[in-house]
């Protein structure tokens, strides 16, 4: 069942109070995030959140990496996001700004302090925006467990919610 994007913000907006519970961070500026299926596969991703995203500023057009490092996902998983299969694996997320609308660009590419290549890209998926009221000096990164086999990952940064969904294959 897919809701109104109206409802699915209020509950994006509500899973805000919560993300605590779903982030885990450590004293390097390290957090994780996760999401449990139904059948007990995981999806998570790990992400730097020592920046202060309200200095870094994301230019529109332009490749951001929050941190100055890629989001890492991991699914136990087949996946589907955009209508592209993202197999079971591990993955860097990149965010393209826009200056209305946001991109996440699920890249092959996990080497450690390789730069961005876009021939690496497996899928860029358009993600829903909002404004959020209390703006977030850090990246705050969280999953929303929509239906058994359906998990929102949702990115705040700023006064910026961006929200794109993983759906279990």
């Amino acid at each position: 069942m897919r809701l109104p994007p109206a409802c699915r913000f209020l509950l994006c907006t509500w899973w805000i109070a919560i993300a605590a519970f779903a982030q885990q961070a450590d004293p390097a500026g390290s957090a994780s995030a996760y999401c449990t299926l139904a059948d007990g596969k995981e999806i998570s991703v790990q992400y730097q959140n020592s920046a202060d995203v309200a200095r870094e500023d994301p230019h529109p057009g332009k490749v951001w990496l929050p941190g100055g490092t890629p989001i890492t996902l991991f699914t136990e998983a087949p996946l589907t996001i955009a209508n592209a299969q993202i197999p079971v694996g591990a993955y860097s997320l990149y965010i393209l700004p826009g200056k209305k609308d946001w991109t996440l660009i699920v890249n092959r590419n996990v080497a450690a302090g390789s730069p961005y290549d876009e021939k690496q890209d497996l899928v860029r998926a358009h993600m829903e925006m909002g404004q959020i009221s209390s703006p977030s000096k850090q990246l705050q990164i969280s999953f929303a467990h929509m239906a058994p086999k359906l998990c929102g990952l949702r990115l705040y940064a700023g006064k910026t919610g961006a929200f794109v969904d993983f759906q279990e294959r």
